[in-house]
């Protein structure tokens, strides 16, 4: 048998027990009278992407990066000791960076919270740290604050973290595309450690593909 053969195989059991999954669990639900439209549409479905139904759920699951996440590099060692940090994850898209840092966020049992520099101001940054700082006072629960495209905020904006990343306010996780050393404030780029993110190899894209094949239930 080709291994063509054996991939469709794969893909149509694992469209097929998804289907079923999604039609089972929402029959389960249908008469439940505190099920709402939206938590229906939230439920399992054959119909959700493949690159999100199969995002890592813990750092065992991560692929790529071993140069920062293979057993004991840096990065890994910091998440395994519960060594949480500021950090800028630079690289290009599709590298993991929204990825790890919901990992990491979620191995240290922090707060996540997210901000997109090309939809937020400075009003935004500064709800996002009142909010954290109302999460530390009443749950003694730390914060990561993760801003996307962060090269996208001006100076002035990216100042406002500052002092909030000094006092231990928020732990900020920046992702950018563009080199930090030119797009960032010096002040920024001292209080925060720069990971490299590198594209995936063919390895890498070879391991999330068997992941795939061999993870029918996602």
């Amino acid at each position: 048998m080709s291994s063509s053969t054996i991939y469709e195989q794969r893909r149509k059991s694992g469209a097929r027990y998804r289907r079923d999954h999604a039609l089972h669990t929402a029959k389960r639900h249908e008469n439940d009278p505190n099920t709402t439209l939206s938590g229906l549409h939230s439920l399992e479905s054959p119909y959700r992407p493949l690159a999100d139904r199969m995002r890592p759920r813990n750092v065992a699951e991560f692929v790529g990066q071993a140069h920062i996440m293979a057993t004991g590099k840096p990065l890994r060692r910091a998440i395994e000791d519960d060594r949480l940090h500021s950090m800028v994850f630079w690289g290009p898209p599709g590298t993991g960076k929204t990825t790890l840092a919901r990992l990491i966020t979620g191995a240290s049992g922090a707060r996540f919270l997210s901000l997109s520099a090309v939809l937020s101001g400075v009003k935004d940054i500064r709800a996002a740290i009142d909010e954290a700082r109302r999460t530390c006072v009443a749950k003694r629960r730390a914060t990561v604050l993760f801003v996307d495209e962060v090269h996208r905020f001006n100076k002035s904006q990216q100042d406002a973290f500052l002092p909030h990343v000094e006092d231990g306010t928020i732990y900020f996780i920046g992702a950018t595309t563009e080199n930090p050393s030119f797009e960032l404030n010096n002040a920024l780029l001292s209080r925060v450690r720069t990971y490299v993110l590198k594209p995936l190899d063919v390895t890498d894209i070879r391991a999330l593909i068997d992941q795939a094949l061999e993870d029918p239930e996602r």
